[in-house]
């Protein structure tokens, strides 16, 4: 009942704060700079995270809230949280900057360190992916819902991989124990080349490089809710607010569970930081 409450403002809070970066996005008027680990910020992710800030304040004031665009208490100060927000107030900057329009709104609650809610909207498409636990996953466009499940892929299927279109493609060739068997699929944004995997259009993702646990939290209940999972390159779970940083390793997608995932893909060892 908790969770049911929270999901139709959440999901509006998502769409008016994609609503925003659309309309920045059109425009073409922000302004762009580099964090200190050097990944891009704009005025837009700004803009959109004042506006999500609020609507969850509104909506819920027990509940923290964590963001990408925020500074991160010490662990000793949040440790404790039995349920928080975990946001990144638009995913894919880079995406935002270099107009491809694949970049999306990302919102999660956190509960005991697991994802229990997650809204992903992608303002291009117009399109809201959510998840509660345990009541399934979901892809909506306008009025329309449909429940969405991972690719169920058979023995001798191509193997569609979702990629980043800004990485060097050799360094996921390399990982792959079979890669003439492969299809890449290059989208932009690590929420929406995850919601790809949970509603079928790819078997797995593999990101390489630095991502924060505000990238995959909402992902996380939404592809598992599908029928996949989120892991790290050793195939361990990933987890949430259990160290200083929130910097994730490199992680990997994957659809249908039943398959022979460690034979298809190599395991490696890669833990990153978020500066």
């Amino acid at each position: 009942m908790f969770l049911s409450r929270l999901l139709e403002p959440v999901k509006d809070a998502a769409r008016a704060a994609g609503d925003t970066l659309w309309s920045i996005y059109q425009s073409g008027d922000y302004e762009a700079k580099h964090k200190a680990d050097e990944s891009p910020v704009t005025s837009a992710d700004l803009a959109a995270n004042a506006l999500i800030l609020h609507a969850l304040t509104e909506l819920a004031p027990e509940i923290p809230i964590v963001s990408e665009e925020m500074h991160l208490l010490p662990l000793r100060k949040r440790q404790d949280w039995p349920r928080y927000w975990l946001i990144d107030p638009m995913d894919g900057t880079q995406e935002f900057i270099a107009r491809s329009g694949d970049f999306a709104v990302s919102i999660a609650l956190v509960e005991h360190g697991w994802p229990v809610l997650g809204v992903i909207y992608w303002p291009k498409e117009q399109i809201w992916y959510y998840a509660t636990r345990g009541n399934g996953a979901f892809k909506q466009k306008q009025h329309l819902i449909n429940r969405i499940q991972v690719h169920q892929h058979q023995a001798g299927d191509v193997l569609k991989i979702a990629v980043s279109r800004r990485q060097p493609i050799e360094h996921i060739h390399q990982l792959l124990t079979t890669p003439a068997s492969s299809e890449f699929i290059a989208l932009g944004s690590c929420s929406l080349k995850s919601c790809l995997v949970a509603e079928g259009g790819a078997d797995c993702y593999l990101r390489l490089g630095p991502t924060g646990e505000w990238d995959t939290a909402a992902v996380h209940v939404i592809v598992e809710e599908a029928g996949g999972k989120i892991l790290d390159s050793q195939f361990a779970p990933l987890s949430y607010n259990q160290r200083e940083t929130l910097s994730n390793p490199d992680f990997m997608v994957i659809g249908r569970s039943e398959l022979p995932w460690t034979e298809l893909i190599r395991a490696h060892s890669a833990t990153r930081t978020l500066g």
